[in-house]
């Protein structure tokens, strides 16, 4: 018995009946067992090793280029697998899984964050990150092959249903749509009152009743109610009160922080460089560094594969290349 083989028998002596199993994981393409990695923890350290992955650190949260403390898309994601992997391990969950799913559910972010995603589905009528995560992890990773990464089935679905219409199949999946939530009210909270936006006197009473004023003890209450509730279960929940209470935290920030008006003018920067580009290399499609012809074709999707993935700096970078004339002293 090797190594891999070992970590399997555990898994299925020491995880919960609703746990998902690493030998029972499935891939399109049927590869070799790794004999020392399990095939979740394989795909974990096929996303990691990923430019995508790495591009998340230059990927904005919610501010754009603020400052060397603030939360990176990056930082996001290292942050929700922490706190799934939390989850899974009271659970008797999967937490090989569990991280797989994080550190690969946003590798489809746009620059920019949500701001050049709405960017982007104005112009072409539908686009969404978690679709385009599963799309970067499935077609366009593998050192530009377009083969994508072949990650087991159970990882792609937790990475389309950590948001959106489709709930996740396994439990980890399902942690992971929470803990996504969890972990971006919570850090966004923290950054926010960084950058003095608002600080924990203008929480709401039930919010601050039920979770506390600091971003550890939010955590560390919707936590607490997710494994409370969810042990030995084949669903993840909430209670009604923290479920509610998160709800109401939600609203909050999108009225205080993420739609604030003392962030809109670098929103609108932002989605108006998104849209320019896009429109660049929609007429100007040779202009596309990793540019093949193909029968003098380029399509839409390519473009919107070549935006999508640029980096905040970048992005930035080809906006002034393409749209402001250069200035010679």
């Amino acid at each position: 018995m090797n190594i891999r083989e070992s970590i399997e028998e555990r898994e299925e002596l020491l995880l919960s009946p609703y746990a998902a199993k690493s030998r029972e994981a499935t891939r399109d393409i049927e590869e070799e067992p790794d004999p020392l990695r399990t095939a979740f923890q394989r795909d974990r350290d096929r996303i990691i090793h990923s430019k995508c992955f790495r591009r998340l650190k230059h990927k904005t949260q919610v501010y754009i280029a603020p400052g060397d403390h603030y939360r990176t898309r990056m930082t996001h994601t290292l942050e929700v697998g922490q706190i799934g992997r939390t989850v899974a391990r009271a659970l008797r969950l999967n937490e090989d899984l569990v991280e797989a799913i994080a550190m690969g559910h946003d590798v489809g972010h746009t620059p920019f964050g949500h701001v050049g995603e709405y960017a982007l589905r104005e112009m072409v009528g539908h686009f969404n990150h978690n679709e385009q995560s599963l799309r970067m992890v499935e077609v366009l990773e593998k050192h530009g092959t377009r083969q994508g990464l072949n990650l087991t089935k159970e990882v792609r679905n937790g990475i389309l249903g950590h948001t959106g219409e489709t709930v996740p199949n396994t439990l980890e999946g399902q942690i992971i749509r929470i803990v996504d939530r969890i972990a971006y009210l919570c850090h966004d909270y923290d950054d926010a009152q960084r950058a003095g936006m608002l600080t924990s006197n203008d929480l709401p009473e039930e919010v601050r009743t039920y979770f506390g004023d600091t971003p550890s003890s939010m955590i560390t209450a919707m936590v607490k109610d997710m494994v409370e509730q969810s042990f030995d279960k084949p669903k993840i929940v909430m209670s009604g009160e923290i479920e509610s209470t998160m709800h109401v935290f939600r609203q909050f920030m999108f009225q205080n922080v993420y739609l604030a008006p003392a962030l809109i003018p670098d929103r609108n920067k932002a989605a108006h460089v998104v849209k320019n580009l896009f429109t660049h290399f929609m007429e100007h499609p040779e202009d596309i560094e990793t540019y093949v012809e193909r029968d003098g074709l380029y399509s839409t999707i390519d473009i919107i594969d070549y935006v999508a993935g640029l980096t905040d700096q970048y992005a930035i970078k080809l906006f002034k290349k393409y749209y402001l004339p250069s200035i010679t002293l």
